[in-house]
């Protein structure tokens, strides 16, 4: 968010809060991009706050509600609502403090994964399937205007593998399930209760290899009944997605444009 948008976010998360009761003199923003992550004080409530137009809180709010009940790893909602004030929507969760800042283990990691998959079998959800997001990166990539600072080459690289790692995918006959979508390093907590999964708006349906491309790569060795050629494709296709994302005029990722560069010479080295 521009800054202006962001100080009328953390605005409206915090008198939300005061609304509810919530002691929220003090804001503290924890993730910025396109939404925040803001940790409100003396409560110590997490607010996730996103402009209205730019946000699935809702559907978030069902799949977090679906998977606690089935004790899956996730971070839990503080208020099954979503609320809306000045043009954003708020969700509130519980805050959980980080144990320790040390790498999470592989094996860790991928049990971690395994229960949150095994929840997300039983849940009864309509979701997007992982080719709605590669179809959005397919139209990025023949977007000029909305790409203009990438060159052809790049673009014809990004466009073909797009096209060709979804095909594996897609053509592969793995079962496909409901999937996490984002479970990256950034997207998993370290806390007393164990490793806990958050941001679920980004929800999919997909084979697991999917997920496991966004992992780090040893956390597959630890994860049961891995096609190898399938998660060699998935990691493919995931670093062409996340590389073309950056290229959006409009993406507000620090350090965007530098991590982009740094994605395209990994992707041609992978090919």
């Amino acid at each position: 968010m521009r800054r202006d948008e962001g100080r009328k976010a953390v605005a409206a998360a915090q008198a939300i809060a005061s609304e509810l009761g919530l002691a929220a003199d003090e804001a503290v923003v924890l993730q910025e991009s396109n939404k925040l992550a803001v940790r409100l004080l003396p409560s110590d409530v997490l607010a996730r706050v996103a402009p209205v137009a730019d946000q699935v809180a809702r559907f978030e709010i069902e799949v977090a509600q679906g998977l606690a009940a089935s004790q899956s790893p996730v971070a839990a909602l503080l208020e099954p609502r979503v609320y809306e004030r000045d043009g954003f929507v708020v969700t509130l969760w519980k805050y959980y403090e980080p144990v320790s800042h040390r790498e999470v283990a592989p094996a860790e990691y991928a049990e971690a994964l395994a229960r949150l998959h095994k929840g997300m079998r039983g849940l009864d959800i309509a979701t997007p399937h992982f080719t709605d997001r590669v179809e959005q990166a397919q139209r990025l990539a023949a977007d000029r205007e909305r790409t203009p600072e990438l060159n052809d080459a790049d673009r014809e690289l990004l466009a073909d593998t797009l096209r060709d790692m979804r095909r594996v995918v897609t053509e592969s006959g793995r079962a496909e399930q409901v999937l996490h979508g984002e479970p990256h390093p950034g997207n998993v907590l370290s806390t007393k209760e164990g490793l806990l999964f958050i941001d679920l708006e980004t929800c999919c349906r997909g084979p697991v290899e999917f997920d496991l491309a966004h992992a780090p790569e040893e956390v597959g060795e630890h994860y049961p009944g891995v096609d190898w050629e399938l998660l060699r494709a998935c990691r493919m296709l995931v670093l062409a997605l996340v590389t073309m994302w950056r290229w959006d005029r409009g993406d507000q990722l620090p350090n965007g444009r530098r991590l982009a560069a740094e994605w395209l010479g990994q992707l041609r080295a992978a090919l």
